[in-house]
């Protein structure tokens, strides 16, 4: 198949899902053409079946706003012409869909692009509820040929907050599990730990949803017990607060902020424990590369992670806020050993049985067959 991917190309769940599908994708054969305004932050591959289009929006004084929707509409129609798709997969809704959707209507005398949408989180959950977005949001859904979304709850969500009635497929995220692996990092994880504390860790994209200073909280409960370090891996608007937070504690020294990292898989690996206490989750895609590798997760009971986290098998699942509770899940498998090796067992094989590349890839791939004979 020729396949077009938009996607955000910067740090975030849509974004990765949707440049390593394209990889997976071009491996197995099918051309696939990258359509963005930048390049995808993951996309490090060369392959000679993967092509990059750079979207380019217009400085005309008279535009106070660049027109970046309808930029993008435009070059989905070059490449739609050019490179004769056979669909164009559009990662979060906003303002792709909808893009999408123009370029469509505009090729449509000579050929029938399909249009699949797949929900992320926050385009629903957020975004898409504001009053400037919310009827553009459903118009896109219900005029895609095809819609899936990453999670049962997002699902749900989607049907219940905008009234669709339309079939969503429910394709969760996936692991790249030889990528993401248990491995033993001495050296690494001896420059976090010089005295062979105990290392939790932390990634996103410390926005207030993600509740990044709970997971300060929750090492200052823990250090009572448990000699511990704190990675927190990303950056963004709550990053400042965070490290305020720390020095307030004084907790300065045992947390430790890397900021945006490539070298997820080699740090994570490093690690024992992951803390995802967000108020928002539609998925959770970063405790799941940290499941792939071993390690037991601590999360909050929101969205699409008790969907990924079974409590009590691969990690243990709390109310929002209850850092108490956290704590004590953290202490409780840090000084377990035999227990934690359980949980790590678990969490490993949950990645790789139920959200490996190799299981959710396919699923992907008949539904493109399925929505382009439909």
């Amino acid at each position: 198949m020729k396949i077009g991917i938009t996607c955000y190309p910067t740090y975030g769940g849509s974004g990765v899902v949707a440049t390593e599908l394209g990889v997976e994708l071009a491996k197995k054969g099918h051309e696939i053409h990258f359509i963005s305004y930048a390049i995808p932050f993951r996309l490090h591959h060369y392959m000679d079946n993967i092509f990059y289009h750079e979207v380019e929006t217009s400085t005309y004084p008279l535009f106070e706003f660049p027109l970046y929707s309808d930029a993008l509409a435009g070059k989905m129609v070059e490449v739609m012409r050019y490179e004769n798709l056979d669909l164009i997969h559009v990662h979060y809704a906003i303002p792709h869909a909808t893009s999408a959707y123009m370029a469509k209507q505009i090729c449509r005398q000579h050929q029938d692009v399909k249009i699949i949408t797949t929900l992320h989180g926050t385009d629903i959950t957020l975004i898409g509820l504001e009053p400037s977005y919310i009827h553009l949001l459903k118009f896109g859904i219900m005029e895609s040929d095809g819609v899936t979304a990453v999670s049962r709850y997002l699902k749900e969500k989607t049907i219940t907050n905008y009234a669709i009635e339309k079939e969503i497929e429910v394709i969760p995220n996936f692991v790249d599990t030889e990528l993401y692996t248990p491995k033993d990092t001495p050296e690494l994880r001896c420059r976090f730990a010089p005295n062979g504390e105990k290392v939790l860790i932390h990634t996103s994209n410390f926005r207030t949803v993600k509740r990044v200073q709970d997971t300060i909280k929750i090492l200052e409960i823990v250090k009572k017990e448990v000699p511990a370090k704190l990675i927190l891996i990303g950056d963004g608007p709550d990053r400042t607060e965070c490290e305020r937070l720390a020095r307030e504690l004084g907790l300065e020294k045992d947390v430790i902020f890397l900021g945006k990292q490539d070298a997820l898989p080699q740090i994570l690996a490093c690690a024992d424990l992951f803390l995802i206490p967000s108020q928002s989750e539609s998925f959770g895609l970063a405790a799941l590369e940290a499941m792939a590798v071993g390690l037991p997760v601590i999360s909050s009971s929101v969205g699409g992670l008790p969907e990924v986290i079974t409590h009590n098998h691969s990690g243990f699942i709390a109310e929002i806020g209850d850092v108490k509770r956290m704590a004590k899940y953290t202490i409780d498998l840090l000084t377990n050993e035999k227990k934690y090796s359980i949980f790590s067992d678990n969490a490993r094989a949950t990645a790789v049985e139920k959200f490996s590349t190799e299981k959710i890839v396919p699923h992907y791939e008949s539904y493109y067959e399925k929505v382009l004979n439909s």
